[in-house]
C-alpha cells in the first residue's frame, strides 16, 4: 500500500550537514507518522526521529537532539530529516518508515540510504 524511497546520502566530514529524503508512493501525508531509524554495523536499528502526520508533533532520540531536524511536506509527500553537526558515529544506514497515526507498529519501510561521516 506505501512504499518508501530514501535519497540523499553520501560522505561528509564530521561537522558537516546532509538532507536526507523520504519520498512516499500515495498521498499519506495527513494520515501517516513517519519516522527515521539507522542502522550501524554491529549495531541494532536504533530509532532517530518521528513526525506526526500534520507534521505539528516530532520525537528525537537523545543523541540527535539539537542537530538533526525532521520535517515534512505533505504536498509533496516527503519526509526529510535535516542533519548538522554530523559525528563519526552517525555514520549508518537511515531509513523511513511509515504507520497510520496512532498505530504502534511502523509496517512500511524503506531501503535505506547509506550515511558516512568522517574524522
Amino acid at each position: 500500500q506505501v512504499q518508501l524511497v530514501e535519497s540523499g546520502g553520501g560522505l561528509v566530514q564530521a561537522g558537516g550537514s546532509l538532507r536526507l529524503s523520504c519520498a512516499a508512493s500515495g498521498r499519506t501525508g495527513s494520515r501517516y507518522t513517519m519516522a527515521w531509524f539507522r542502522q550501524a554495523p554491529g549495531k541494532e536499528r536504533e530509532f532517530v526521529a518521528a513526525i506526526s502526520g500534520s507534521g505539528d508533533i516530532t520525537n528525537y532520540a537523545d543523541y540527535v537532539k539539537g542537530r538533526f531536524t525532521i520535517s515534512r511536506d505533505n504536498a509533496k509527500n516527503t519526509v526529510y530529516l535535516q542533519m548538522n553537526s554530523l559525528k563519526p558515529e552517525d555514520t549508518a544506514v537511515y531509513l523511513c518508515a511509515a504507520r497510520p497515526g496512532r498505530v504502534a507498529q511502523y509496517d512500511y519501510w524503506g531501503q535505506g540510504t547509506q550515511v558516512t561521516v568522517s574524522s
